[in-house]
């Protein structure tokens, strides 16, 4: 199976929330890349996330950020 860039994006967005602080949402300003605003809105679409253009994570959007961020730690050198 391979990942299709799409997911990758929508990946991408999910691994930039800050996990220590659910209280802390993101921004995604309408002259962002086009790439990055379609995979915010499908984020919506798909209930991770409460507003089109970011916002919070939604409960589900909390657990599915969760484990992206684990396997980015464990698959990275940083």
């Amino acid at each position: 199976m391979l990942i299709k860039q799409e997911l990758v994006q929508e990946l991408n967005i999910l691994a930039r929330y800050n996990l220590t602080s659910l209280q802390e949402g993101i921004k995604v300003h309408h002259d962002a890349d086009p790439e990055v605003i379609s995979a915010t809105a499908r984020l919506f679409h798909k209930g991770l996330v409460s507003q089109e253009d970011g916002g919070y994570l939604t409960h589900l959007g909390v657990e599915v950020a969760e484990k992206i961020q684990s396997v980015l730690t464990i698959l990275t050198d940083e």
